[in-house]
């Protein structure tokens, strides 16, 4: 198949989950008539977008992670608001403990946009924090979303758009035997994908009336560094820990009393939450915890967003439908003799 796919414009998206549905977004847009399919019906717990934290803040990521998180992330609060209209621009707020104020500067050199607040001026900016922390970074242009509505709406949109849906398990070589397939399946894809890895993730669903943030706050943990990401209705996701596994199906009791611990000292009232979800999954990630895009026959595997799902999947979609419209290598394409 030549990778000037424009004449050819039916394609078959392999995978439901966050990276799929924005590359079925972008397909759409470029007038390819464009089939998802995934083994469930609709957006839910078996995929690891669902469990996503939600940030979108390219500044703080950029921390520990490669520059093209940062370069590529800036674009994702625009994208996720003009598909949606669910993205939160609040920004977000770091702090740490008295005793870890070394981190939060190590944290300040190693990023840029943020201002460096006082005791009061965290105080003003989230009144619930009862004053208890005395420095703190704000990330203004940072947003965030609530990962399930963003993914229902996006699905939503895609049928309104004429995207088709199928519920069932495929094998994308065999697939593209006879059609061009987009595979976005994730860990699933593990077995098939060279250089493929699982990073497990634990975090908590909490309800907690007594306590009103109106961002997500980081805070900088020596064990586990710790974000708290308003789902609105005095709901929040507590996350999130990052081990070097596969496993998917079970929280360990260690993660969860640490995750709630930390919660604790940002404030005492998650003492009293009520827990909803314990969640777990595990993240698709290469070496470099970078996507990638690889082509071979008529397959092109789009995969590897770590923990950087909801920020950087816009711009794997794109990469992969300029590449077929315009044949222009996206800056994370490996060929496929690399695959």
């Amino acid at each position: 198949m030549s990778k000037n796919a424009s004449t050819q414009n039916k394609v078959i998206v392999v995978g439901a989950g966050v990276a799929g549905l924005c590359v079925a977004s972008e397909l759409l847009d470029n007038g390819f008539i464009t089939t998802v399919i995934d083994r469930q019906s609709k957006p839910g717990p078996k995929s690891c977008s669902w469990w996503a934290g939600g940030m979108l803040a390219p500044f703080c990521e950029s921390e520990s992670a490669e520059p093209s998180v940062l370069k590529f992330g800036q674009f994702a609060a625009t994208w996720w608001q003009e598909k949606t209209g669910l993205v939160r621009q609040n920004g977000s707020l770091v702090i740490a403990n008295n005793r870890d104020h070394a981190d939060l500067q190590r944290f300040a050199k190693l990023t840029q946009n943020h201002v460096s607040l006082n005791q009061q001026q965290v105080s003003a900016l989230e009144p619930d924090l009862d004053g208890r922390f005395v420095r703190g970074l704000y990330y203004q242009s940072e947003a965030h979303l609530s990962p399930r509505d963003a993914l229902n709406k996006l699905r939503e949109n895609l049928l309104i758009r004429g995207a088709k849906f199928l519920t069932q398990q495929v094998d994308p070589q065999e697939l593209g035997k006879q059609h061009l397939v987009i595979d976005c399946r994730g860990i699933k894809a593990k077995s098939s994908t060279k250089g493929l890895r699982g990073v497990k993730g634990e975090m908590l669903i909490l309800r907690c009336p007594d306590i009103n943030l109106q961002r997500p706050i980081r805070l900088l943990h020596p064990r586990i560094p710790l974000y708290i990401v308003p789902r609105g209705n005095n709901v929040y996701m507590i996350g999130a820990t990052m081990i070097e596994s596969g496993a998917r199906k079970y929280a360990t009791a260690r993660s969860v009393m640490e995750l709630l611990s930390a919660a604790y000292a940002v404030s005492p009232s998650f003492g009293e939450a009520e827990i909803l979800e314990i969640g777990v999954d595990s993240r698709p990630a290469f070496s470099d915890n970078l996507p990638k895009v690889r082509h071979q026959g008529n397959v092109i595997t789009a995969n590897g967003l770590y923990r950087h799902g909801f920020l950087l999947a816009p711009t794997l979609a794109k990469m992969v439908t300029q590449y077929l419209v315009d044949e222009v290598e996206p800056e994370w394409f490996e060929s496929s003799l690399s695959n």
